[in-house]
C-alpha cells in the first residue's frame, strides 16, 4: 500500500509552467538557449531546441527542417550527424569540435572522458560525463528528462548529466558532483550549475509508486509533489459538463499527482554543496512548448532528442 499525506499543495497546471526565454539564433539557423551569465572566456555551454537543422522525421509539413540530435529509429543518421555539427558550430564556432556523448540508461554512472572518446565506436554506458580537457564538448541527450550542466570556475572542469525520474532517484547529479570532487579536486563552493528544459511539474503526472519512491529516498520528498487540477478552459467555463456520479454525487474529476524534477535536481545540487545562488534554472517545459522542444510524453514516443552541451574552450 502506498502512503501519502491526506493533503498536498494544490495548483492548476498553468500556474506551474516555466516558460523558456527566446532562443538565440545562430548564423547557421540553429536556435539554442545560452545560460544567463555564463558568457565566460573559458567556457562553452547551452541547451538546444528543435529549431533549425535538416531533419524531416518529426517536423510539420510547413517546416523546412529540425534539429533532432538523437540517432532515433525514425530519422536518417546522416541528417542527425549534420545536425550535431550544426549545434557544435553554433555553440563553439567550429563544427569540427569533438562532441562526446554516452549511451544513457537512467543510471547514476558517471564517466571521465577525453577527446579520444568522441571517436569511440560504442559510447560509454553512463548518464553523466565529466572532463577537464579543453577543446571538446560534452553532451546529455533529452526529450523530457532534466539536463544539468556543472562547471568548476577554479579548477576548470565541467560535467553534463541526464536526470529522468529514475536517475534523479539514484542521485545522478549528486554523484556527478562527487566524481568531480574526486577526479579534479573540485570544491562545491567553486561550482556553478544550470538546469535546462525538461518536462515541468505542470505536465508531469505520475503514479503513487513514484511518490513512495521519492519519499523513501529524500527527507524533502513530499515537497516535490503537488495535486494538480486540470486547467482545461472548457472545464473551467462549463464545469457542469464534467460532473461525475462519484460520491458525493457530482464531484469533479480528482486531481492528479505531479512531481517537480527540476526542483528535485536543484535540491541535489545544493545537497552536494553547490550554492543556491550559483544554480541557474533556464526554464522551458518540453511538453508545454512543443514548437520549441521535443517531448517524448507529449508526442507519445514519436520524438527527436535535444542536447545540453558544455565544454572548456580550446587553448
Amino acid at each position: 500500500m502506498h502512503y501519502r499525506p491526506a493533503r498536498l499543495d494544490r495548483a492548476a497546471s498553468n500556474e506551474l509552467s516555466r516558460r523558456a526565454s527566446t532562443p538565440r539564433i545562430a548564423a547557421n539557423g540553429v536556435g539554442w538557449l545560452p545560460v544567463p551569465g555564463w558568457e565566460l572566456s573559458w567556457l562553452w555551454s547551452g541547451f538546444s531546441t528543435r529549431m533549425g537543422g535538416v531533419s524531416r522525421a518529426y517536423c510539420a509539413d510547413d517546416v523546412q527542417g529540425e534539429l533532432n540530435l538523437g540517432f532515433t529509429a525514425h530519422d536518417n543518421r546522416e541528417a542527425v550527424a549534420a545536425n550535431r555539427r550544426l549545434l557544435v558550430e553554433a555553440v563553439t564556432g567550429d563544427a569540427s569540435t569533438p562532441l562526446v556523448t554516452v549511451q544513457q540508461f537512467h543510471s547514476n554512472l558517471v564517466v571521465r572522458v577525453t577527446a579520444a572518446d568522441a571517436q569511440r565506436e560504442r559510447p560509454w554506458k553512463a548518464d553523466g560525463v565529466i572532463t577537464n580537457n579543453p577543446g571538446l564538448l560534452l553532451a546529455a541527450l533529452t526529450a523530457d528528462c532534466i539536463p544539468v550542466l556543472v562547471a568548476d570556475r577554479k579548477r576548470r572542469a565541467v560535467g553534463a548529466f541526464h536526470a529522468g525520474w529514475r536517475g534523479t532517484m539514484k542521485r545522478i547529479v549528486e554523484n556527478g558532483v562527487g566524481r568531480m570532487r574526486l577526479e579534479f579536486g573540485s570544491r562545491p563552493e567553486d561550482l556553478v550549475a544550470a538546469i535546462g528544459p525538461g518536462i515541468g511539474q505542470c505536465c508531469y503526472a505520475v503514479g503513487e509508486e513514484v511518490f513512495s519512491e521519492f519519499e523513501s529516498q529524500f527527507t524533502y520528498g513530499h515537497e516535490l509533489f503537488r495535486e494538480v487540477y486540470d486547467s482545461d478552459v472548457m472545464r473551467t467555463k462549463y464545469p457542469m459538463l464534467f460532473l461525475t456520479r462519484r460520491a458525493p454525487g457530482h464531484s469533479l474529476i480528482a486531481p492528479s499527482l505531479h512531481v517537480d524534477l527540476i526542483e528535485a535536481n536543484r535540491r541535489q545540487l545544493m545537497a552536494a554543496g553547490v550554492a543556491e545562488r550559483a544554480i541557474q534554472i533556464v526554464g522551458g517545459c518540453t511538453q508545454c512548448q512543443p514548437k520549441l522542444f521535443y517531448s517524448h510524453r507529449g508526442s507519445r514516443g514519436h520524438a527527436g532528442r535535444m542536447m545540453a552541451v558544455i565544454g572548456l574552450r580550446g587553448l
